[in-house]
């Protein structure tokens, strides 16, 4: 398996997610910087519910932002153990071990991007080839780690 190009695959969504935060963000200050009309108590309460959207859009643009900062710090090394920039290969699927943005597809193969800090990626960390996890009353084999 390519690692450096699930890597740019991983970094290309999240760039993506990125931009399309920031546009939704400026889209909807654009719509909150109407002019105040007579409607009162009517406009301030719609005023109020694009800031909390602004707000919403902005705390997902940082955990975007978040990821992207993880990512630089993955290298396309290969990998012995299960850890940080890892790819893994149980019987139940293909895993990247790097920021939770959901699957990619590369060579032909569906990998699901998993965040460090998820179930799936505690129940096997520092794992080997050949050992076995539970998640969910469910036993997984790691096949092959790169």
């Amino acid at each position: 398996m390519n690692k450096q190009e699930i890597l740019t695959l991983t970094k290309s969504k999240v760039t993506d997610k990125i931009r399309y935060f920031e546009n939704l963000i400026a889209e909807t200050r654009a719509s909150n910087n109407d002019t105040k009309s007579s409607m009162g108590d009517k406009y301030e309460t719609g005023r109020e519910m694009l800031q909390q959207e602004i707000n919403n859009l902005q705390r997902q643009l940082n955990e975007a932002l978040n990821q992207q900062e993880m990512l630089r710090k993955i290298t396309a090394d290969s990998s012995e153990k299960v850890q940080h920039g890892a790819l893994v290969k149980t019987d139940k699927g293909l895993f990247y071990i790097a920021a939770s943005i959901g699957e990619i597809v590369a060579e032909n193969h569906k990998i699901m991007t998993v965040s460090i800090e998820s179930p799936l990626v505690k129940a096997m960390f520092g794992k080997k080839i050949g050992d076995t996890f539970t998640i969910n009353n469910i036993n997984q084999n790691i096949e092959d780690i790169w």
